[in-house]
């Protein structure tokens, strides 16, 4: 599975407590640019931190988890380590430099 959907609060901070990398990419299904990219983000992720749990919010199915991280714009991808906020990407994003920047501190935390 590359990634699970996420529909409350209590489900992602379910996830951000019990593991110690998360990726969490906020998408809207008007939003074109997140229909290519969402699955291309997903593969990597997978591919590059096999550990790192993967989820998607759907912003016009729940409007909770949205607010409190403040996305206000759709693709944004948030990437927590250790439940704390690393990295906010958000509409023109490189999926490649994203992994440049998560790769070393995930290295160290995982070994």
């Amino acid at each position: 599975m590359l990634y699970k959907d996420i529909k409350t609060i209590p489900e992602i901070e379910s996830a951000l407590e019990s593991e110690k990398a998360t990726i969490v990419y906020f998408t809207s299904p008007k939003c074109n640019v997140c229909k290519t990219l969402k699955p291309k983000v997903m593969e990597l992720m997978k591919e590059s931190f096999p550990e790192m749990g993967r989820y998607s919010v759907d912003i016009s199915e729940t409007a909770d988890v949205p607010a409190k991280f403040t996305v206000f714009a759709v693709p944004t991808i948030l990437v927590f380590l250790e439940g704390r906020e690393f990295a906010r990407e958000s509409r023109n994003m490189s999926p490649a430099g994203l992994v440049d920047k998560i790769s070393r501190p995930y290295e160290i935390m995982m070994s």
